[in-house]
Order: C-alpha cells, then structure tokens, then sequence
C-alpha cells in the first residue's frame, strides 16, 4: 500500500510529557519537552537503523531555523533572495504592501498573454514562501486564480 504523502507525523504524550518526530522521506526532526526522552528515542532508532545525528535542527526544505531559550524563529530569507534572482526581479524596487490596493485583475483582459508554466512557477515558489510570510498571503491566494490563465 501507497501513502499519498511522503511527510509522516508521529506523536506521544503521556501526561505532561511529548514527543514528536516529523519523518519526510529519510530525514527525521525529533523534538519534545524533555531532552531523556528525546536521546531515548535516538538510541532505540539507532539500534535498529544505520542513522546520524546532524544536531540541532538549522535548516530543513528551505525554511531556515534560528533556535534560542527563548523562542523559535523560522525563515526562508535565503529562499526569498532565490526567488527574487530566479524571477528575474533583483532590479524592482522593494514595497511595504505586497500587491496595489484595490487592484482588480479580471480573467477577461486584453493584455498581453504571459508564460503560463513561469507564471504557475512563480505563483507555486510564492505559496511555499507563504509559510513563513503570512502577510503575502493574501497577494498570493488573489494571483493563484488566475493559473489556468494568467
């Protein structure tokens, strides 16, 4: 049998304590809330599979983590900057708001046709970008109505 995903979530929580473990494909992310239990479930997996321990988690699928005591910053500056470059808009001039206020588009225009597979390329980068920008959020759910036809 065939799993639709690749990414699998395990969790157990007895009381006040957890652990998750975060599988896609071969890597692991393992966290909890007490370090023993966390170097418990390393050992038994160790035991059974040939594994490395990369330490603390930094960067994983293109979302950069910065941990400290007190708290947990995600990322994807990095990421971005690729973008950016690869769209061909390194030379634009940045904005504080990410579309026009009030901007209409309409399915029915007379401009110019752009590329379909670039447009829906860059609309797709934009989505994954989104789990770290919320405030794009918007601009990019109102630009993904057009991918059938931009």
């Amino acid at each position: 049998m065939r799993c639709a995903t690749k990414h699998v979530l395990y969790m157990r929580r007895w009381g006040k304590k957890e652990l998750i473990v975060s599988v896609y494909v071969d890597d692991l992310i393992i966290t909890g809330t007490r370090a023993e239990d966390i170097d418990s479930f390393k050992r038994k997996m160790v035991a059974h599979f040939r594994m490395s321990d990369l330490g603390a988690l930094s960067y994983y699928y293109g979302i950069e983590v910065r941990q400290r005591k007190e708290a947990l910053m995600l990322g994807q500056s990095a990421y971005a900057s690729k973008l950016v470059e690869w769209s061909g808009m390194a030379e634009c001039k940045p904005c504080v708001t990410p579309m026009e206020e009030q901007l209409e588009l309409m399915k029915a225009s007379t401009t110019v046709k752009v590329d379909a597979t670039l447009y829906q390329s860059i609309v797709g980068v934009l989505r994954y970008l989104v789990h770290t920008r919320p405030n794009i959020a918007f601009t990019v759910g109102y630009v993904s109505r057009f991918m059938e036809d931009p």
